[in-house]
C-alpha cells in the first residue's frame, strides 16, 4: 500500500511541478521563520533556568520616583538585614562588570570582573571545577576565575594557590568555576573587596551605589521584606532629611521632586525578560521584540499553511477522477484520508528539511542581527521541530484529506465535478485571510519605516561631524592626598598634547556618552521646586564643538573666572520644570551649593532619540570638583583632511603616554549615537524582510489558485469569446472576485495593524502619528500586486484557441 501511495505521490509531483514547488517553498519559508523565532525564544527563556533557587532570589530595586528607578541600593541596609527572619541570606555586589587587566607572569587579559560579598556563589551556584564554592572567597585577597579565564592565564597549569595581579593588587586564586547555562551574571572573575566600600558608605543614605540580592526562605514573604526596606529608607532618608530642613516629609518630597522611597523586589525568574530596569550585568532582553518575532513568524506559518490548504483543495479537482476510480475499486473513505495525509507528511517532512538548510545557512547573519550565538542543536529544539511537524501535518493535511474523501463517485465519473462548487467557500475564505495577513505586513512595515526614518532624520540638537569620543580610563585612589588635583592635572596634560597633533581642532572631556547618556544624576532646588537633572561635566568649548545652541545667555568661557566656581547652564527642559520665565542670573541650590544660571542650552539628545530629553545641568568639571571622577570620554574634533593621520598620532600618543596597558578605543560620535537606536533599525529591516517573504508566499498562492480557478472556467471563457466578448470584458469578469477578496482582507487587517503598531509606537518619546497614508499606500500596493498576478494569468487564458474547449460540444 505504501509503495503504491509513493508511486502516486511522485507521479503527482512530476505532473504538478509548479504546484509542488510553490507548496514546498511556501511551507519551508514559514517553518524557517518559526524556527528562527523559537531559537531566539529558547535562548531568552533559558536565562537562569539552571539556577535551583531562582524563585527565591530577589534583586532590590530602588524606586524614588520619575526617572529615579535604579537597580542599586544604599549600604545602610546591611546591619538590619542580619535580623530579618524572612531572609536566608543577602549579598551586596556590583551588578555592572569592571573591565580590568588580570596578569599572571607574562600573560595578561582584559576581563569582566564582579566585586561581591563572599557568599556570591550561594546566589549564582556555578559548578566549581577546582576549589569549593563555600570558601571560594574567604578574604579580600582571594579571586575566583571562570574556566575559560583560567585556561587563558594558566593553560594546563593548576591555578589554585597561584598569585595574580589585578588593579595593582595581588590576589590568590581559590577556585575555578563553569557556568552551566545562560546567566544574568556571567563574570570572568569574581573578587570580594566590596565590604570596605560598604563600610565607608554605611551612613550615606543618599548614595545608591550597590546592587543587593536577597534569598528568601519563602518567596511569598517578599512583600514583608519590601515594606521593611521601605521603612528603613523613610526613617533614614526622607524623615531625617526633612527634619534637617525643618519640613514635614510631605513638604520635603514636594520641594525635592521626590515621590517617596519605594522598593521593588524582583525575582531572578523575571530578571531577563520582565525587569523594570537594567538590572544585572548581562542585561535584560527585549520581551516585546521577542513577542513580535514569535507573532510574525506564526503569522507567516499560518499564511504558508493556508496557502498549502488552498492549493491542495484547488488541486483536488484534477485528482477527482483518481479518487472516484479508487472508490469504485474498493478504497474506503479512511483509506483515502490516510493516503492524502501520508502525502502531506512527505511534503511537510521535505519542507522541514529545506527549512533547516535555510536556517543553518542564515544563522550567522541572524546571530549578528541579534548579537547572539544561537545554535540549532539541543534536545528541546528537536522536540519542538517534531511539534512543528505534527502541527503542520494536522493543520495542512486533515482538511484537504477529508475534502477529497467526500467526493461523490458518480458525479466525479460523469465528468462534471469541475463545475462543482464544493470547497470554493473555504478557498475563498482562506484567500481573504491571505490578503489580510499580507495587508498587515505591508501597512505595518510602512509605519515602522516611517517611525525609524523620523528618528534618524530628527534634529538631535547637536552635530557630531568629525568629532571622535575616546574611551578614557580615569584611575584614582580616593585615599591618596590631593587625588582630585592629580586627576585634573592628568587630563589637562593630555589635552595640551592632543592639541599639538596636526588636524586636532578642539578637545574636551565629558561625564557622558552620546548614545548612552550621563553617568550621574543629582537633584537641585529652585524656589521649592525640585528637579532631578543629568550631570553634564564638560570643559570649555564643548558645546561649541558639538554645535549645541544657546537659547539664552552665554556659553561657559575661560574669560569668566566664576565659570569654574559657581556658574551653570541648564537645558530648556530643566527651565520648563523650574517654571521660571527669566532664568538668567537666578541661583539654584545644587547639593547645598549655590550655582548661578549663566545660560540656557537648546534641548539636545544625549541618549537614543526614542528617549525623552531629560533635564540637564551643564557645568565646568572644576565647578563640582568630584565630577571629574565620572569623566570617561575625551572628545576630539579633527579636520576632515587630516582625520586618518591625526587618529594614528592620537593612538600612538595614547598607548605610549596615557594608557599603556589597554587597547586604544574610540568611536565617531555620530556612529556611536546611531547605535543607540540600532535595535529599532533592525526591527525595521526585519519587518521589511518578512514583508517580502509574506508577499512572495501570498502571490505564489494567488497565482496557483487563480490558475486553477481560471482553468475551471476555460469552457465558459471559450463560449464568451465565441459570442463576441471583448478581452477587457473577460479580464474584468475574471478578476472582479479577487478585487472583492482583496478589499475584504484589507478591511479585516485594519484594526489589528492600527492597534498593534500603535502599541509599538508607545516605546518612543518622540513618535509619528499613524495617518491614513500607510493604509492608502498599503491597499494600492496590495491591489496592484494582486491585479498583476491575476490579470497576467487571465490574459493568457483569453489568448487560447476556443476550438480546444468547444470541439466536443
Amino acid at each position: 500500500m505504501l509503495k503504491n501511495w509513493l508511486k502516486i505521490f511522485f507521479y503527482q509531483i512530476k505532473d504538478n511541478k509548479i504546484f509542488t514547488t510553490l507548496n514546498v517553498l511556501g511551507l519551508s519559508m514559514g517553518i524557517a521563520g518559526l524556527i528562527f523565532a523559537i531559537l531566539y525564544w529558547n535562548d531568552e527563556h533559558s536565562y537562569n533556568d539552571w539556577n535551583p533557587d531562582k524563585e527565591r532570589i530577589f534583586l532590590s530595586i530602588s524606586n524614588l520616583g520619575e526617572d529615579m528607578m535604579w537597580s542599586t541600593n544604599v549600604a545602610g541596609y546591611e546591619p538590619y538585614l542580619k535580623n530579618y527572619d524572612e531572609l536566608e541570606s543577602y549579598c551586596y555586589f556590583d551588578n555592572e562588570y569592571t573591565e580590568d587587566i588580570v596578569r599572571y607572569k607574562n600573560k595578561k587579559e582584559i576581563l569582566k570582573i564582579t566585586d561581591a560579598q563572599k557568599n556570591f556563589f550561594e546566589f549564582f551556584p556555578f559548578e566549581f571545577i577546582k576549589g569549593n564554592a563555600k570558601n571560594a572567597l574567604p578574604d579580600k585577597g582571594s579571586i575566583v576565575l571562570s574556566e575559560e579565564t583560567a585556561h587563558k592565564l594558566f593553560g594546563n597549569e593548576d591555578p589554585i594557590g597561584k598569585e595574580v595581579a589585578c588593579s595593582d593588587k595581588k590576589f590568590v586564586v581559590r577556585g575555578v568555576y563553569k557556568i552551566q547555562g545562560r546567566s544574568s551574571m556571567a563574570p570572568d572573575v569574581v573578587i570580594s573587596t566590596i565590604d570596605s566600600r560598604l563600610e565607608g558608605d554605611r551612613t550615606q543614605w543618599g548614595n545608591f551605589n550597590y546592587a543587593l540580592m536577597l534569598k528568601l526562605k519563602d518567596p511569598e514573604q517578599a512583600k514583608s521584606v519590601q515594606l521593611k526596606l521601605e521603612r528603613l529608607l523613610y526613617e533614614n532618608r526622607d524623615l531625617k532629611w526633612a527634619k534637617q530642613e525643618g519640613l514635614s516629609p510631605e513638604e520635603w518630597r514636594k520641594k525635592n521632586g521626590d515621590h517617596g522611597s519605594k522598593i521593588i523586589l524582583e525575582s531572578l525568574t523575571e530578571a531577563r525578560l520582565h525587569s523594570v530596569v537594567e538590572n544585572y550585568a548581562e542585561g535584560r532582553g527585549n520581551y516585546q521584540f521577542l513577542l513580535i518575532m514569535m507573532g510574525l513568524s506564526l503569522l507567516i506559518l499560518t499564511l504558508s499553511i493556508v496557502n498549502y490548504v488552498n492549493l491542495a483543495t484547488a488541486n483536488a479537482i484534477k485528482r477527482a477522477k483518481e479518487v472516484g476510480v479508487r472508490k469504485i475499486v474498493g478504497a474506503s473513505r479512511s483509506n483515502i484520508v490516510k493516503q492524502f495525509i501520508f502525502e502531506t507528511i512527505l511534503t511537510a517532512g521535505f519542507s522541514i528539511l529545506i527549512s533547516l538548510v535555510i536556517v543553518e545557512l542564515s544563522l550567522p547573519y541572524y546571530n549578528e542581527f541579534l548579537g547572539k550565538d544561537l545554535l540549532i542543536h539541543s534536545g528541546q529544539f528537536y522536540l519542538q521541530i517534531l511539534l512543528i511537524f505534527g502541527l503542520v501535518v494536522v493543520l495542512a493535511g486533515i482538511f484537504p484529506a477529508l475534502y477529497v474523501s467526500n467526493f461523490e463517485t458518480l458525479k466525479v465519473l460523469k465528468g462534471n465535478f469541475g463545475r462543482s462548487k464544493n470547497g470554493i467557500w473555504l478557498r475563498n475564505g482562506m484567500l481573504i485571510l491571505q490578503f489580510a495577513i499580507a495587508s498587515f505586513f505591508i501597512v505595518g512595515s510602512y509605519i515602522v519605516y516611517q517611525q525609524v526614518s523620523y528618528m534618524t532624520s530628527k534634529d538631535l540638537g547637536f552635530q557630531g561631524d568629525q568629532v571622535v569620543q575616546v574611551s578614557y580610563r580615569n584611575p584614582y585612589d580616593y585615599r591618596e592626598k590631593g587625588y582630585l588635583e592629580n586627576i585634573v592635572h592628568r587630563y589637562e596634560t593630555i589635552r595640551q598634547e592632543l592639541l599639538k597633533i596636526k588636524g586636532v581642532q578642539q578637545v574636551s572631556i565629558g561625564s557622558f556618552d552620546f548614545g548612552s547618556g550621563a553617568q550621574a544624576s543629582s537633584g537641585f532646588d529652585y524656589k521649592g521646586i525640585g528637579v532631578q537633572g543629568k550631570n553634564m561635566a564638560i570643559d570649555f568649548g564643548m558645546l561649541d564643538m558639538m554645535k549645541i545652541k544657546i537659547a539664552e545667555g552665554r556659553d561657559l568661557s575661560a574669560s569668566f573666572s566664576s565659570d569654574t566656581v559657581n556658574s551653570i547652564i541648564l537645558n530648556e527642559t530643566a527651565i520648563r520644570l523650574m517654571k521660571e520665565k527669566a532664568p538668567l542670573g537666578k541661583e539654584i541650590n545644587w547639593n547645598d551649593k549655590k550655582l548661578k544660571i549663566v545660560g540656557v542650552a537648546k534641548d539636545f539628545h544625549i541618549s537614543g532619540p526614542q528617549d525623552e530629553i531629560p533635564p540637564m545641568t551643564i557645568f565646568h568639571y572644576k565647578t563640582i570638583n568630584w565630577m571629574i571622577q565620572n569623566a570617561n570620554k575625551v572628545f576630539v574634533k579633527i579636520e576632515a583632511q587630516h582625520m586618518e593621520s591625526a587618529l594614528k598620532e592620537i593612538e600612538s600618543f595614547w598607548i605610549k603616554k596615557v594608557d599603556t596597558e589597554y587597547p586604544f578605543k574610540y568611536d565617531f560620535v555620530n556612529k556611536s549615537y546611531a547605535r543607540s537606536y540600532q535595535a529599532y533599525v533592525n526591527q525595521r529591516n526585519l519587518f521589511s524582510l518578512l514583508n517580502i517573504v509574506v508577499i512572495l508566499i501570498a502571490l505564489s498562492g494567488l497565482f496557483a489558485l487563480a490558475s486553477y480557478s481560471i482553468q475551471r472556467r476555460m469552457k465558459e471563457i471559450a463560449i464568451r469569446k465565441t459570442l463576441g466578448a471583448e478581452t477587457k470584458i473577460l479580464l474584468k469578469e475574471l478578476s472582479k472576485q479577487y478585487v472583492l477578496f482583496c478589499i475584504i482582507g484589507f478591511l479585516i487587517a485594519l484594526f489589528p495593524v492600527y492597534f498593534l503598531l500603535n502599541k509599538w509606537l508607545e516605546n518612543f518619546a518622540y513618535r509619528i502619528d499613524i495617518s491614513v497614508v500607510p493604509f492608502i499606500i498599503g491597499f494600492i500596493a496590495l491591489l496592484c500586486l494582486m491585479l498583476l498576478v491575476v490579470l497576467s494569468r487571465a490574459y493568457q487564458a483569453t489568448r487560447v484557441n476556443v476550438l480546444k474547449y468547444l470541439k466536443y460540444e
